[in-house]
């Protein structure tokens, strides 16, 4: 609990800014207002009448709506998704790895609601925004969903509101771009509204971790956002990460998705040059992660997939151009681990040809998972898309099957062709292909049934670790 000799308690505030002495001129008008806002929406907070708006119920404000009505928040969570907002109200989760249970008890005790219409917005007092924020075509920031989010927002605000952005961006973009389209509608962000940036850090398939639990980086416009969004946060999350500003935060988010980045991209060349030494990478990895410093262990695979490893590290090398500065390192690793998809169908192709005496035309392969991690059904940006493509570009006749993903639109490939759907691992069907490809390596699968009856496995995970059977496995 904290005291008033706590330098992030509002009394302290109080005593630094000494509204009794106030001179009444705009300015110092405007300051006292500011900090009777300050204390009462932290006052709100504290007795959960502080009403949150969550912008974007995917796979990050989902879950944050999820934690902040189970502290006792009401929370109004919009999305343009229509059947989604309808799902929600229903109490039902629209993603699997989160249940139903705690979205039908936040509806039943009347803690959540969904909607598309932003109206509503001036009702309320803070608002996270979780919405996406890819590449363009040719590899630059897409922040036309943040943009048109804050621009819809803007007509509904009042003074007293926070806005705090979660979605992946360069540095700059709170202050800069938010901050402009806020004060276009005539309202002054550090006075009227307060600024906050808070990197979304979800794991979507991590039963290790939920947002309450992972700590929570926060970087405020002004010391009183600062002081606000940790009020807010720190209410569901354990603990609080404060920086020194949102340009801060955000280079925190990108230097930890570049970190990943790289070191995947370095164990991708590792088993590539490991592979023409006949020496198995993962095996080595294995041994390495034995010493207790100065080492950590990442592991190779087919390509990077999700909405930030294969994102977020072109966000940072776009924004240092304007600085004129050249991110090669980040530019290289990118290369590589794109590189990977191609990588990993020659030495399908290559096996083919050793193991069976025929070529990849004409061959039928089985892709074993498409999400892009284990265990979830998201399949965006994952490498498995992009291995299927590959593969048909060469004439083979691709299947697949994903326990999480049943049905592969033709929206979600980037080239146009027939939805596919996931075929069932039955023995007969096993037997008939001429190799299965594991790409991603969920844990419902029975790889030793795979081992048994496929003749060819082309491995990208070492899923096939320790497992015997008719077949022949190449790790890829």
């Amino acid at each position: 609990m904290r005291t008033n000799n706590d330098k992030n308690s509002p009394n302290v505030y109080r005593d630094e800014l000494d509204i009794d002495n106030i001179n009444q001129n705009n300015k110092l008008i405007r300051s006292r207002n500011t900090y009777s806002r300050l204390c009462n929406a932290i006052d709100r907070i504290k007795s959960r009448q502080f009403r949150l708006g969550i912008i974007g119920l995917g796979y990050v404000g989902l879950p944050l709506a999820c934690a902040a009505t189970k502290a006792n928040f009401n929370v109004v969570g919009f999305d343009i998704d229509q059947s989604k907002v309808a799902q929600l109200n229903q109490g039902l989760s629209p993603l699997k790895h989160i249940p139903d249970t705690p979205i039908t008890i936040a509806v039943q005790e009347g803690l959540f609601e969904a909607t598309c219409d932003f109206s509503v917005a001036s009702k309320l007092d803070g608002f996270l925004i979780c919405v996406p924020t890819p590449l363009t075509a040719h590899r630059e920031p897409d922040l036309s969903c943040v943009e048109r989010t804050v621009a819809t927002l803007a007509p509904h605000l009042r003074p007293g509101q926070l806005i705090v952005l979660e979605s992946t961006t360069y540095p700059g973009t709170t202050r800069g771009l938010i901050a402009s389209i806020i004060e276009k509608a005539g309202l002054v962000a550090d006075n009227d509204i307060w600024l906050a940036y808070s990197p979304e850090r979800e794991d979507p398939g991590n039963s290790d971790f939920e947002t309450s639990t992972i700590p929570k980086v926060i970087g405020g416009d002004c010391k009183e956002a600062l002081m606000l969004a940790q009020e807010l946060y720190g209410a569901f999350v354990r603990q609080i990460v404060p920086v020194s500003s949102t340009s801060a935060a955000e280079a925190v988010k990108l230097t930890e998705n570049i970190f990943r980045a790289v070191n995947i991209a370095l164990v991708n060349e590792l088993k590539i040059v490991f592979n023409r030494m006949a020496i198995d990478v993962w095996e080595v990895i294995e041994a390495a992660r034995t010493k207790p410093f100065g080492y950590m262990a990442f592991y190779p695979g087919p390509g990077l997939g999700g909405h930030c490893i294969p994102i977020d590290p072109f966000y940072l090398t776009w924004k240092a151009r304007e600085f004129g500065i050249s991110t090669r390192f980040i530019e290289l690793a990118g290369e590589i681990n794109t590189m990977m998809p191609r990588y990993v169908v020659d030495q399908l192709a290559e096996a083919l040809d050793r193991q069976l005496s025929r070529g990849i035309n004409g061959a039928t392969v089985l892709v074993l998972g498409v999400a892009y991690k284990k265990n979830i059904d998201d399949i965006r940006e994952s490498p498995s898309l992009i291995l299927i493509e590959l593969l048909k570009e060469r004439g083979a006749e691709v299947i697949y099957h994903d326990p999480h993903v049943p049905i592969i639109l033709s929206e979600h490939m980037r080239t146009p062709c027939r939805q596919l759907h996931s075929v069932d691992l039955e023995p007969a069907m096993l037997s008939s292909v001429d190799v299965a490809l594991i790409a991603t390596d969920h844990d419902a699968v029975d790889y030793q049934t795979i081992v048994k009856h496929c003749r060819l496995i082309i491995d990208t995970r070492n899923a096939t670790h320790g497992l015997a059977g008719n077949g022949t496995i190449i790790k890829a």
